[in-house]
């Protein structure tokens, strides 16, 4: 989910990070859940349904529920809608490329990650999307390393995408700080220049989200005040993980395996559990 953020970064401890993950966790499986229950035929409030109990099954919280409020547990996105889409009774069909944003809570502490899922066959162009966006969302966590800045993080994503040709950045939507709440500074723009913005130091998280569009990335918001849509009526995806930037390199909070195989493809340095010693309380600048 993309929204305002709280103002001044929130640097964590290796145990709130730690805290983050298990948070992260929640999502990583309930996205994996729903990634096995797509099918045609069920509606986008199935789907809700599915994620709800994932979520309390585990003892956490939704995160987007009531937010701002939002009616749902997560946010459900067909075809030409590209984020926030609030689920109902719209019927998911054979070739419809359905993204899928989730977020909970543990202990006070946020994960936020998302999906596309094609839905049975699908046709190779929205394929394509689909594997550009997400190649793009690990090119930018693998950039989110100590000493590196914003702007490269945005480059990644930005520079992926537009290698592979044809396709829109989204810009009016960002990713984002997260930890005590959902949306905190700093904005993650997917666009940047190499070696501008916030230096990235140990224990931000960051929430690193590319939305791209078949064509051009102009969107306009629905009646219903979420549902974001491609002004030309285009098919857009939408990825997201949610990443610590920690002394060893990025650790891919939502990711199951912490984003030790993709990491490695987007020339990253995946990490497992911090062991840095000890810290308490909170850090902030």
């Amino acid at each position: 989910m993309v929204f305002r953020r709280k103002s001044r970064v929130e640097y964590k401890t290796p145990e709130q990070i730690s805290l983050m993950r298990e948070a992260g966790l929640v999502v990583g499986r309930t996205l994996e859940t729903l990634r096995a229950s797509v099918v045609p035929g069920m509606t986008t409030a199935d789907l809700d349904d599915v994620a709800a109990s994932s979520i309390s099954a585990a003892g956490a919280t939704p995160s987007f529920l009531g937010y701002h409020g939002f009616p749902a547990t997560i946010c459900v996105s067909v075809n030409d809608e590209v984020v926030h889409g609030i689920p109902g009774s719209r019927v998911i069909c054979d070739g419809d490329v359905v993204s899928i944003d989730c977020g909970a809570i543990v202990e006070g502490w946020h994960g936020d990650a998302a999906i596309t899922v094609a839905v049975g066959e699908v046709t190779p162009e929205l394929a394509r999307l689909i594997e550009v966006t997400e190649a793009s969302m690990w090119a930018g966590l693998a950039a989110a390393r100590v000493g590196n800045q914003l702007g490269d993080i945005g480059w990644a994503v930005e520079s992926t995408v537009h290698d592979a040709g044809g396709y829109g950045v989204v810009e009016d939507y960002v990713g984002h700080g997260i930890g005590t709440a959902m949306h905190q500074e700093p904005q993650v723009p997917n666009y940047g220049r190499p070696g501008t913005g916030l230096r990235l130091r140990e224990g931000v998280a960051l929430a690193i989200e590319p939305m791209i569009t078949m064509g051009p990335a102009d969107t306009t918001v629905l009646a219903d005040d979420w549902t974001v849509v491609t002004l030309d009526g285009g098919c857009a995806a939408h990825f997201e993980h949610t990443v610590a930037v920690t002394s060893r390199g990025p650790w891919v909070l939502t990711a199951i395996d912490g984003g030790l195989a993709r990491l490695g493809d987007a020339g990253g340095t995946p990490v497992g559990e911090p062991r840095e010693p000890s810290q308490s309380g909170e850090r902030r600048a």
